[in-house]
C-alpha cells in the first residue's frame, strides 16, 4: 500500500477512499508479504560525501542550519566547532523567541537552511502532523496533518508521546515516521505528502520511538513492537520497500514487553565496507545495509534500548536499555555471534536508558535517567569525573564549545564543562523529553509546550 501523491486534491480524494484504521490492520498481514519481496536495486551513494547522505552541495545549501536528524550532522550529539550557543538562560535571559505549541509529542527538531521542523500529535493520537518554523523569528510556516486515525492501538504507555520519532531531512524533502501508524517524505516548500506507507505491521504497545536515518537513496527505520520486530529499508524517492530484515534474537520469552526497542540506526564504516547498526531488545545487530543481510551481534539482558549508537573510528558505544542499562564498547568486526569474543569492556554504574552517550574532549559521557552524568575513558569505561545534577532525565544531552548541555523533564537545562564543573543551572516553565539542535550560537530547545531558541540577547 504504497501512496505516491501528486497534489493536494489526489490526496485528499486518496484519504477520503482510505478504509478504516482497523480494516488497514486487517489486511496487514497480506499487504506485510507483498511488500517483503527485496527489490533489485543498488544503493546510490553517487556524490554523497557527508554520513552517506547529503552531498557537499547540499551541506552548503542548508548552511549555518544544518541539523538535519536525529542526535545532528553527525548522529553523534556534537555540534560544529563553531557553534557557541548561550551558557545562561531563563524566561526572561537570552530568549530570541518563544513559541507555544499544542498537543503533545516528543519528537525533537530537526533544520535545514532557514526552517526547523518538528512533528506533533494529537494526545488522543487520531491527528498527526508537521510543524516547520522560521529559525530566525520563529514565525510558524507550516502545520499540517499528515495522518488522521479513526483508532490507536491499545496499551499506549501515557509517558511516551504518538509524535516520538524524530523527522530527517535532505535538500528534497522531509521524512516523517509515526510507526505503524504512517511514514511519509514530503515536499519541503509546503509539506505535501509526496509517497505514503501506511501498511507496515507493529504493535508498539508502549508507543513508537525509533527515528528514521538516511543512507544513500535509502530511509531506513526499525520496528521492535510486541508482535514483530525488523529493520526496513525504503526507497525515499518513492517509498517502496527495498528490503526487510526480520529481527534473529532468541528473547527468551513470549512477553513481548520484552521485545520492544526504541532505538536510531546509526551507520558506520569498518575495513572499507558500512553497517548498519542497529540496537533492539537483547541485542546489537550490525546488517549489510545494500541488502539487510546480518552481519554480526552481541547479546545482552536488557530490553527496549533508545539510544542512539556511537563510533570513534575503531570501538562502538551501546547502552543496552532497560531494566538497568549497560554500556559496552564494542570492536565491530567479525561474523555472527560475537558475544564472547568483541565485547572490549562494560561498564553498570550510572548508565542511561533513555539519553544517548556522546563525546565531550575525548570522553564518552553517559548520562543517567536519575541525572549522574559520568565521563569515562573510552579506552577502559573508567570513570574521569561523575557529578550528580539532579532531575529527571529522558533527553539526549548535547555538546557544543567543550561544553554538555543536558535538559531533564522538571525545566532545567544544565551546562557542565569538560572537567565536570558545572556552569549553570537555567529554569524553563517546562521540562524536555526533546533532544534539542544547536545551529550557530543558537539552542533550538523544544519542552513539552513550547519550542526555544536561545540566544545571546544581551
Amino acid at each position: 500500500m504504497i501512496r505516491i501523491l501528486r497534489s493536494q486534491s489526489t490526496r485528499m480524494l486518496c484519504k477520503t477512499l482510505l478504509p478504516t484504521r482497523a480494516l488497514i490492520l486487517g489486511l496487514g498481514g497480506i499487504l506485510a508479504l507483498a511488500q517483503q519481496v527485496n527489490l533489485a536495486q543498488e544503493v546510490n551513494l553517487d556524490g554523497l560525501d557527508y554520513q552517506w547522505a547529503w552531498s557537499k552541495q547540499q551541506v552548503t545549501q542548508a548552511g549555518k542550519g544544518f541539523w538535519p536528524q536525529y542526535r545532528g550532522p553527525q548522529g553523534d550529539g556534537v555540534a560544529e566547532a563553531s557553534c557557541n550557543p548561550p551558557v545562561v538562560w531563563s524566561e526572561s535571559k537570552n530568549i530570541a523567541w518563544r513559541r507555544d505549541i499544542s498537543g503533545k509529542a516528543w519528537s525533537s527538531p530537526v533544520v535545514w537552511g532557514d526552517k526547523i521542523w518538528l512533528t506533533n500529535a494529537t494526545n488522543d493520537g487520531l491527528s498527526m502532523s508537521v510543524m516547520a518554523i522560521e529559525r530566525n523569528t520563529g514565525k510558524v510556516l507550516i502545520d499540517r496533518v499528515i495522518f488522521t486515525n479513526t483508532q490507536t492501538q491499545k496499551d499506549y504507555h501515557q509517558f511516551n508521546s504518538y509524535g516520538s520519532p524524530t523527522p530527517v531531512c535532505d535538500a528534497d524533502r522531509i521524512y516523517v515516521t509515526f510507526g505503524t501508524y504512517g511514514t511519509a517524505a514530503l515536499n519541503p516548500q509546503d509539506a505535501a505528502v509526496v509517497w505514503e506507507r501506511r501498511d507496515l505491521p507493529c504493535n508498539h504497545y508502549r508507543g513508537a520511538g525509533a527515528s528514521p536515518i538516511l543512507y544513500g537513496n535509502l530511509l531506513v527505520f526499525s520496528m521492535d513492537g510486541f508482535d514483530v520486530q525488523y529493520l526496513i529499508a525504503l526507497d525515499k524517492t518513492t517509498g517502496k520497500t527495498v528490503w526487510k530484515q526480520d529481527r534473529a534474537i532468541e528473547y527468551g520469552t513470549d512477553d513481548g514487553d520484552w521485545k520492544k526497542a526504541y532505538s536510531t540506526p546509526h551507520v558506520i564504516e569498518v575495513n572499507g565496507k558500512h553497517q548498519i547498526i542497529s540496537p533492539a531488545a537483547k541485542a546489537v545487530i550490525a546488517y549489510d545495509p545494500s541488502t539487510g543481510k546480518e552481519l554480526w551481534k552481541v547479546r545482552y539482558d536488557e530490553h527496549s534500548s533508545a539510544i542512539r549508537p556511537l563510533f570513534d573510528g575503531k570501538h562502538l558505544f551501546i547502552s543496552s536499555g532497560f531494566s538497568k542499562a549497560k554500556l559496552l564498547s564494542i570492536l565491530p568486526t567479525g561474523t555472527g555471534d560475537i558475544t564472547q569474543s568483541h565485547i572490549q569492556w562494560q561498564a553498570t554504574r550510572a548508565i542511561g536508558c533513555k539519553p544517548s552517550p556522546v563525546f565531550l574532549d575525548n570522553k564518552l559521557c553517559s548520562l543517567e535517567d536519575r541525572g549522574v552524568l559520568t565521563a569515562m575513558d573510552p579506552a577502559n569505561g573508567e570513570i574521569v569525573w561523575q557529578k550528580r545534577l539532579g532531575g529527571d532525565f529522558s533527553s539526549s544531552p548535547v555538546v557544543a564549545n567543550h561544553r554538555i548541555y543536558c535538559f531533564d523533564e522538571q525545566g532545567k537545562g544544565h551546562v557542565v564543562d569538560a572537567n565536570g564543573e558545572v556552569l549553570s543551572e537555567n529554569t524553563l516553565d517546562a521540562g524536555c523529553l526533546a533532544s534539542p539542535a544547536v545551529i550557530g550560537d543558537d539552542l533550538i530547545v523544544r519542552t513539552r509546550t513550547s519550542l526555544y531558541c536561545i540566544r545571546a540577547t544581551e
